[in-house]
């Protein structure tokens, strides 16, 4: 039997701060752009990214059981 996941409210209107938003854009930016990025910033950027489709997907869940 699958076991539900209490997702709290608070946690599924959570936002990134604006500085990790600003970072993250312009990693993607300068990626976009063509230029290099450090191994460094590829897997900031890569977590970032990961960070941003994990909250999304709890926003989702959490419209879903509260619709």
């Amino acid at each position: 039997m699958a076991e539900l996941v209490q997702i709290p409210i608070e946690l599924a209107y959570f936002q990134l701060p604006v500085g990790v938003k600003e970072r993250l854009t312009s990693l993607l930016d300068r990626q976009d752009a063509g230029e290099g990025l450090t191994q460094a910033e590829q897997q900031e950027a890569e977590g970032l990214v990961e960070l941003v489709e994990f909250l999304s997907l709890l926003r989702l869940r959490s419209q879903r059981v509260t619709h």
